[in-house]
């Protein structure tokens, strides 16, 4: 049922159906087993979540948290000063389960970007963005560049837009066992991509290449196991996807 409603819903559609029912959800589900590091919460297990292959017991009822938003959550809570120091933070295809608590956040001067989301302050294009250079200290970019057919430009945008000496945070999927990315731009039917790909709006499988194109357009990039630093306790509690690297990317004060 999730994986039907996935693929033939709207994106934005869903966004906006998933804020009505995801209180009904939380309620259902409630319980101790499990907890959502990002509110707190527990539940007696979390929902089913994919595109093509469903995973069992990944998205979070009460935040709609997925394992790769509350790793990312972790890491920032845990190892930045990302909730003590005053920031502009710029923040792509906003996921609901980060935008109120940021917004709320007195530290954070936030803004939203995205073409299609109904909750993004600012709609544009990732490749042509409509800012200064050097005017964030913080960007975050959460499983995005595999939806932009130019991702080297998407890149490079998102390093112009960097101030020397700030961070981006720029997860995607990616194979561990792939050692370069796999694109076909002649891949254009959904059904076909999302077999292939993963998803029916991404255009490329990510390889382990993925950290070194980072680097490549001027970032200095840390890919950190995070769940390195958790016990096996943790990351069965949170639900966290074990191994994952976080490409916590840097620009460099000239």
């Amino acid at each position: 049922m999730f994986k039907k409603l996935l693929n033939t819903i709207p994106r934005p559609l869903l966004i906006r159906l998933s804020i009505i029912g995801r209180p009904i959800l939380a309620f259902f589900l409630k319980g101790n087993k499990y907890t959502d590091p990002i509110d707190g919460k527990s539940y007696r297990k979390f929902l089913p979540y994919g595109y093509e292959n469903v995973r069992e017991n990944v998205l979070s009822p009460g935040t709609l948290s997925l394992e790769r938003h509350r790793l990312f959550w972790l890491y920032l809570k845990n190892e930045t000063d990302f909730f003590t120091k005053k920031l502009k933070v710029l923040h792509f295809a906003p996921e609901q389960a980060f935008y109120t608590k940021f917004r709320k956040m007195n530290n954070l001067d936030y803004t939203t970007t995205d073409l299609n989301s109904p909750i993004a302050d600012v709609k544009a294009d990732i490749c042509k963005l409509p800012f200064q250079n050097n005017e964030f200290d913080f960007i975050i970019g959460n499983h995005v560049l595999e939806h932009i057919p130019d991702d080297t430009k998407a890149m490079q945008e998102i390093y112009r837009v960097l101030a020397p000496g700030g961070t981006a945070i720029l997860q995607v999927p990616y194979k561990a066992d792939l050692a370069n990315t796999f694109e076909d731009n002649t891949i254009t039917d959904p059904k076909e991509r999302a077999k292939i790909f993963g998803q029916y709006d991404h255009v490329r499988v990510y390889g382990m290449d993925y950290f070194t194109k980072l680097e490549s357009v001027g970032f200095r990039v840390d890919a950190v196991d995070y769940t390195k630093s958790l016990s096996s306790e943790e990351v069965e509690k949170y639900r966290l996807p074990k191994g994952e690297l976080i490409p916590v990317c840097k620009k460099l004060v000239s």
